[in-house]
């Protein structure tokens, strides 16, 4: 975050996120996911959320002013359940951003945000591609070559190393925080409740 920030400008104007795979016939007709009396949200209420949330993190979690549903991304299983939908979403700064998910496409998570002058890309954003480190890049300033024959400067690659896999950080946090509470007294951390509403709304 810091990275985009000082380089490409406090304020994105483009975000695209997309969570996708190709779900089992087994997980199409069986999981929780798919019924309308357990998760009615489908695709949305599960791949979508890691979309929107990914959004709103670039967007400092600034609700959009509209979200409109993008017409000819809608799919239904038999009893009405989304299996794939998309939207776009508008600020009144003129900040655009837009997701896809689905359970009907080949794995993809992708997240990109596009600055004034910069772009952090991520493909993969939801679960890492490897569980000890995480990758993204970071362009800033971009431009074509003299003849239009490649970029310069090219995009920077990074790399970050972890030594517990994602899930094991979010107990360790949860942890802390229950912790936090027991032993000092603090307050619950109204961050996460607060991110979670705004993600779910």
């Amino acid at each position: 975050r810091c990275q985009f920030d000082e380089h490409a400008s406090h304020e994105f104007s483009q975000v695209n996120s997309a969570f996708t795979f190709a779900a089992t016939d087994y997980f199409l007709k069986n999981d929780i996911r798919v019924k309308p009396d357990l998760d009615a949200l489908g695709a949305l209420g599960d791949a979508g959320w890691y979309c929107i949330r990914s959004i709103l993190w670039a967007a400092d979690y600034e609700l959009p002013k509209t979200v409109t549903a993008i017409r000819g991304t809608v799919s239904r299983n038999a009893a009405g359940v989304l299996l794939s939908c998309g939207s776009s979403l508008l600020w009144d700064d003129e900040k655009v951003a837009t997701f896809h998910c689905s359970f009907n496409s080949n794995l993809t998570t992708n997240f990109t945000v596009s600055g004034t002058r910069g772009t952090l890309h991520v493909d993969d954003f939801v679960v890492p591609f490897k569980e000890n480190s995480a990758t993204f890049s970071f362009s800033s300033d971009s431009g074509f070559t003299e003849l239009v024959t490649g970029w310069s400067p090219l995009p920077t690659q990074l790399h970050v190393a972890t030594d517990l896999p994602q899930e094991a950080c979010l107990v360790r946090e949860f942890a802390r925080l229950v912790r936090a509470i027991i032993d000092s007294g603090s307050k619950p951390d109204q961050k996460w409740p607060v991110i979670t509403k705004k993600t779910q709304m």
